[in-house]
């Protein structure tokens, strides 16, 4: 569907719009079925990519057997060069891509990667034979035993917890979320396992871990919209009288992710491995408590350049000027570019392989989905958060701390209160989970 979605959109892109006079420059609408065939071809990139991303990036960890201690260790690096060729694919992106979109052709630019895509698809297709497919037995599936637990557990919620279940001792039930262990008490004949019940504990368990992250999607949030703005404001020259676009500094987190991996995966891991005895060197929580305290780190930093920025703005006398490029070079803003990129390779790569780990096998793509819809709500809250604040600091006459003027704007307290947020939910988060959750 993704594929299609890009095809039919190279196709609408390439064709004459209607609009266009071979005499005199004119403007005009285009008619609104076009606008309508745009929107439905633009829509089923997305929606074709949320079946393709969570399926493709389980179906390829599944192609690995984690009895094995080497397929076990290959497959934690399988995550890492996942993230490795997304981000490549995304340098290109943003810079081959936006160049011939801007300056040949937006039929070209669809064009590239529906050709991509459908090369991609051929290639996967080719090695069908040779993958590893699960064998479903003869049982229940994942959704209705967890679901049963659920049940079980609201029907006999006033009644106390068995010290027993099917000859199993009390010690081998884990005491987290005890509220499920009275699932094990037998209802009409019928009584959930010790695997069922805590299946269905290590599914609710990863609600606090998701639900931390969301403040680290917050932060994720910020590279695409106010990083972008702040650097519109600066000094973008390279030389050779070009600017350079403020949106293509996003490559940098990209760059600096296809740098970091190789690193992280050929040096570090072996390293800490050798420590630890693990195959991944460091647990997963380990890995993505890092990365959150690094974009905590990221948000400082940024805090600390709007400030300059903005002092810069006062001294030059620029401050009633929005459309004045502030004698400030835009290189301020790579090092929290940089540390983005570095926090998403112990976040963004550890959070899949956390949440495939730990659910039963048939939820495999399921909890890869639930990684992905960390970073859609945390857009949202994003904005919520956002409109709240320029409800508090935008009355009686006053600058709102995201001011259309960035000059008069205040991003620095915006990004020191996400740094305190986020270093809230990873103190809470180390407390209260990291020793519950395997």
């Amino acid at each position: 569907m993704q594929d299609l979605g890009l095809g039919l959109l190279t196709l609408f892109a390439a064709l004459p719009s209607g609009c266009q006079n071979s005499n005199q420059i004119t403007s005009c609408s285009p008619p609104q079925i076009q606008i309508i065939l745009f929107f439905f071809f633009l829509y089923l990139i997305p929606i074709g990519q949320g079946g393709h991303k969570p399926c493709t990036q389980a179906f390829g960890a599944d192609q690995f057997d984690g009895r094995n201690r080497a397929e076990s260790k290959a497959k934690s690096s399988f995550f890492n060069w996942w993230y490795f060729g997304v981000s490549f694919g995304t340098v290109i992106s943003y810079t081959v891509l936006s160049y011939i979109q801007e300056n040949l052709s937006w039929g070209l630019g669809f064009g590239i990667p529906c050709i991509v895509m459908t090369a991609a698809l051929l290639i996967f297709l080719l090695g069908a034979r040779t993958y590893r497919y699960g064998v479903k037995e003869d049982e229940k599936s994942s959704f209705m035993r967890i679901g049963t637990v659920f049940i079980a557990a609201a029907k006999n919620w006033r009644t106390m917890p068995p010290s027993a279940a099917r000859g199993t001792p009390h010690h081998q039930v884990s005491q987290q979320f005890k509220c499920l262990n009275k699932a094990l008490l037998t209802i009409d004949g019928e009584q959930c396992t010790i695997e069922d019940v805590e299946e269905a504990k290590a599914v609710l368990g990863l609600f606090p871990i998701w639900a931390t992250c969301l403040g680290y999607a917050i932060v994720f949030a910020q590279s695409s919209t106010f990083f972008t703005k702040q650097g519109v404001t600066m000094d973008r020259s390279i030389g050779w009288r070009i600017d350079l676009p403020a949106a293509s500094l996003q490559a940098f987190i990209s760059l600096s992710i296809t740098i970091i991996v190789p690193i992280y995966d050929c040096v570090l891991v072996p390293t800490t491995r050798t420590l630890t005895g693990k195959p991944s060197g460091i647990t997963m929580l380990q890995r993505i408590g890092t990365g959150m305290f690094l974009s905590t780190i990221s948000m400082v930093v940024a805090a600390l350049v709007e400030t300059k920025r903005l002092k810069t703005a006062q001294e030059h006398r620029l401050v009633d000027m929005p459309d004045a490029t502030l004698p400030m070079s835009v290189w301020w803003l790579l090092p929290q570019y940089l540390l983005f990129g570095v926090s998403d390779v112990f976040t963004v790569i550890g959070l899949p392989e956390f949440f495939y780990d730990q659910v039963p096998t048939e939820f495999r793509s399921v909890g890869i989905a639930f990684y992905l819809s960390i970073f859609g709500i945390g857009s949202f809250l994003s904005s919520l958060l956002i409109s709240a604040i320029e409800k508090a600091t935008g009355g009686d006459g006053h600058d709102s701390w995201f001011n259309d003027n960035l000059n008069r704007a205040h991003l620095d307290y915006y990004y020191w209160v996400l740094a305190g947020v986020n270093t809230f939910l990873c103190i809470r988060d180390s407390n209260d989970k990291a020793d519950s959750i395997k």
